[in-house]
């Protein structure tokens, strides 16, 4: 439906460029959200494949540290041995102006932080196989985080466009037709006036000029 504006060629230049920009704006925003997409895609491709490494990781550390209770028993003791993490640093990119999360572990040698006396291999392979655990984790959390916030963004970015697309253009356009239609009416209504106007003129000339003829006679 057209919006109810008086029919200018002033309104029209106006909302002609309104419509302009209302397609461009909605090209630019279907870009967005393809690039959006195909990065989400490929997130969710990487993300697939760390969840089946962790997956595999998991059951293997949980096993040999089963086996290294079994040994040795509860290992709470060497476990408090173990340092804190703090290597874990967050930042953040911006794709199509959505940004990402960023998640860094600095990549250092697995060292043993606890005595040999009270410990053996059994206890190694479990603290190798979690520290493998941690670094697919963080990775993880980064693609899981990135896809929840792409996904965001392709969402809203197709509501944009389908307002664009469904109610703004249609409007602007049947705008744009009522103007110049109601313009081309008006125009055809002047030049059929003046048709009429220049016809009552000749004959009022003819007349005038027939009258002074008689006269002379």
């Amino acid at each position: 439906m057209a919006e109810q504006v008086f029919p200018t060629k002033g309104n029209l230049i106006n909302t002609k460029k309104s419509l302009n920009l209302a397609k461009v704006g909605f090209e630019l925003l279907d870009r967005k959200r393809n690039i959006i997409v195909r990065e989400m895609m490929a997130l969710i491709d990487r993300a697939e494949g760390i969840q089946s490494q962790i997956d595999s990781c998991y059951a293997q550390a949980y096993l040999a540290l089963q086996r290294a209770n079994v040994a040795h028993g509860i290992c709470d003791d060497i476990a408090d041995a173990i340092p804190l993490e703090n290597g874990l640093s967050l930042s953040s990119r911006s794709v199509m102006g959505v940004e990402i999360p960023m998640v860094s572990l600095e990549a250092e040698p697995v060292e043993l932080n606890y005595g040999f006396m009270n410990s053996s291999a059994l206890i190694d392979e479990a603290y190798i196989k979690f520290d493998r655990v941690k670094k697919l984790t963080a990775e993880l959390a980064e693609v899981e985080n990135s896809v929840y916030r792409l996904a965001t963004a392709v969402n809203k970015t197709q509501k944009r466009a389908n307002a664009l697309k469904n109610i703004i253009i249609p409007r602007l356009t049947a705008t744009s037709k009522f103007i110049t239609d109601s313009l081309e009416e008006k125009e055809r209504e002047d030049f059929s006036r003046l048709k009429v106007i220049k016809a009552q003129k000749n004959a009022a000339a003819k007349e005038e000029a027939h009258r002074q003829e008689q006269e002379h006679l």
